[in-house]
């Protein structure tokens, strides 16, 4: 099991200066965050280091920044949010530079308990996202000891991330994990690698290539898998069942096949739709109304396409989830942004949402649908980190876990 210091580790804080790398990466419209979910997220570590006289310096990335530093994705509304939030000022250091001259000073300026929040890292470009060593060392140069808290981004080794370590180590600082990323280790880890039994796996979204590695390492570690979504619909083509025009990964049938040969080997339940919702196109828009029918796995008409699990599979699929102890869900189960598609995935969330099981869901949709369909305050815990969680599930070693130190 992962043991990394975490900030409750961190000793003498009081006017030390800590660098925290958080997850600020929040949706905007037109310059207002529309979900502030990632931002909350983030406060009691703040406050557990304000709290106890830390300089607090923040930094995160936001957006993609594909042509360079640019207002639209300045961390700005984010300041002013955590300002709010936090009940002090947060100082925003508006410098495209990140880590330049308006960085050193404010971080000069502070006074124990303060919190400098840095511009949006990204506006460093590759020295970022290739790790580059310079900024590494700009942004230790900053600090004493490092805490990283964005598990949304842990599974990439970028200077923030990971670089910055290196630095704060050889002048003998601490790198911590935040409570966020401590929860993330705590659930998703044990769950893999140490489950109260029987432990149920639910995979659904487009496509099987997105979780080629997630589908082999689970059937080692679960008792139970459930396929759903857009992929399932590959593994019954597997089986030599007619899809019609449902979506198909045709490159990768064999590997449907030797993953239900795997489960059949290993013991391991698998368990497929024996009936879908099918309708005669995708929904356009994808909210709008659209005709669909219920009809059995197998009889999917040679013109019509699967869009959700039907409605037999979904009672299956339910009463897999009442049995176990641990379920781990990570995709929504059909097209769930259209109400009329959302019925697989609503009676999914529902049995998560009412079984006494550690239920852990793994970011991306089925976070977005759980939010959605008014089921998360039922789940224990719901990842901040799709693509980190996903590489978790695989059993890879994530960059900016693995970088904090060690319990001794």
């Amino acid at each position: 099991m992962l043991n990394k210091k975490s900030v409750d580790d961190l000793k003498d804080l009081q006017g030390k200066r800590v660098l925290v790398r958080c997850d600020f990466n929040v949706p905007l419209k037109a310059g207002v965050i529309t979900d502030e979910t990632r931002i909350v997220a983030a406060l009691p570590t703040i406050q557990k280091l304000t709290g106890a006289g830390a300089k607090v310096i923040l930094c995160s990335h936001l957006g993609k920044v594909k042509n360079g530093p640019n207002e639209g994705e300045s961390l700005a509304p984010v300041a002013v949010r955590l300002s709010e939030k936090l009940g002090k000022d947060v100082v925003f250091v508006a410098d495209y530079n990140v880590t330049g001259e308006a960085a050193t000073k404010a971080v000069a300026e502070m006074k124990d308990g303060d919190v400098v929040l840095l511009q949006n890292t990204r506006f460093r470009g590759a020295e970022e996202t290739k790790n580059g060593e310079e900024f590494s060392k700009e942004l230790a140069d900053l600090a004493d000891d490092y805490v990283c808290d964005a598990f949304g981004s842990s599974h990439r080794a970028h200077a923030s991330v990971a670089g910055v370590t290196k630095f704060i180590s050889a002048k003998g600082g601490t790198n911590a994990v935040g409570y966020l990323m401590q929860k993330e280790i705590d659930f998703l880890g044990n769950a893999v690698e140490n489950p109260v039994r029987p432990f149920v796996a639910i995979l659904g979204g487009a496509k099987v290539a997105d979780k080629l590695n997630v589908i082999s390492n689970l059937l080692e570690k679960c008792d139970t898998l459930i396929i759903g979504g857009g992929m399932a619909y590959t593994f019954l083509k597997a089986q030599g069942k007619g899809v019609g025009k449902s979506l198909v990964d045709e490159t990768k049938l064999d590997y449907c096949k030797e993953m239900m040969e795997k489960a059949e080997k290993l013991g391991k339940k698998l368990l497929l739709p024996v009936d879908t919702t099918i309708a005669a196109a995708f929904p356009d828009p994808i909210d709008g109304p659209i005709e669909v029918q219920n009809v059995a796995a197998d009889a999917i008409p040679d013109d019509m396409m699967g869009l959700d699990i039907g409605t037999e599979t979904a009672k299956m699929y339910a009463e897999a989830v009442a049995t176990a102890k641990t379920v781990v869900w990570n995709g929504p189960m059909g097209v769930f942004e259209n109400p009329t598609l959302a019925a697989g995935t609503i009676a999914v969330a529902k049995a998560l949402a009412e079984t006494d099981a550690t239920t852990i869901i793994g970011g991306g949709d089925s976070a977005a649908a759980v939010n959605q369909l008014g089921f998360a305050d039922k789940m224990s815990h719901i990842s901040t980190g799709g693509g980190a969680s996903l590489e978790f599930l695989e059993g890879k070693e994530l960059p900016g876990v693995a970088a904090a130190d060690d319990k001794e």
